[in-house]
């Protein structure tokens, strides 16, 4: 039979002649093999469309890129898991504009009215972007994960770790014309 291992001081110890491990240590090992994803930014009107002024602009991430993503390290007999969860994107929509939305946002089709804004994640543009390097904005969002982890009789968080994407949008206006 084995030598059990037994807690001290929060440090696991095999017998007097072994290192020991802090489950902290263990833990910080986890939180770096943790392979969050990088966001996909989708808009509608899509991205490779114009966008225009004053009409709502759908956001939101990838689905696939939102949701737990779980890691675990065993060292020396000690096991711990972390688990990432996203908790918010923060939104930059290149024109001053900024958006916290609390999900990855809703993807639009065509069960929406082409008029209506996101329920959840969304913007609207007040000026062009003509005037803007390369005649786009430049929008980006954050993703900010949190991490719950667990192993060797403790448990932590490690708060705040942030995935970010860019990409460029054409913001455009639509001059109507009356005529009789």
């Amino acid at each position: 039979m084995g030598i059990l291992p037994r807690f001290e001081g929060g440090k696991v110890r095999k017998d007097a002649d072994q290192p020991q491990i802090s489950v902290a240590t263990v833990a910080q090992q986890a939180v770096q093999r943790l392979e969050l994803p990088n966001p996909v930014i989708r808009t509608s009107p899509r991205e490779d469309f114009v966008q225009v002024v004053h009409v709502p602009t759908w956001l939101w991430v990838e689905h696939s890129t939102w949701g737990p993503v779980t890691a675990s390290v065993s060292v020396e007999g000690v096991t711990v898991t972390a688990t990432a969860r996203p908790r918010k994107a923060v939104w930059s929509m290149g024109e001053g504009g900024q958006v916290v939305c609390v999900g990855p946002g809703t993807p639009y089709s065509d069960a929406y009215d082409p008029k209506a804004s996101s329920p959840d994640c969304g913007y609207t543009y007040r000026r062009a972007s003509v005037s803007s390097p390369g005649g786009a904005f430049t929008v980006s969002v954050q993703v900010t994960w949190d991490v719950e982890w667990h192993g060797g009789g403790q448990a932590g968080v490690v708060p705040g770790l942030v995935m970010t994407a860019q990409r460029q949008l054409v913001v455009d206006e639509v001059q109507a014309v009356v005529t009789r």
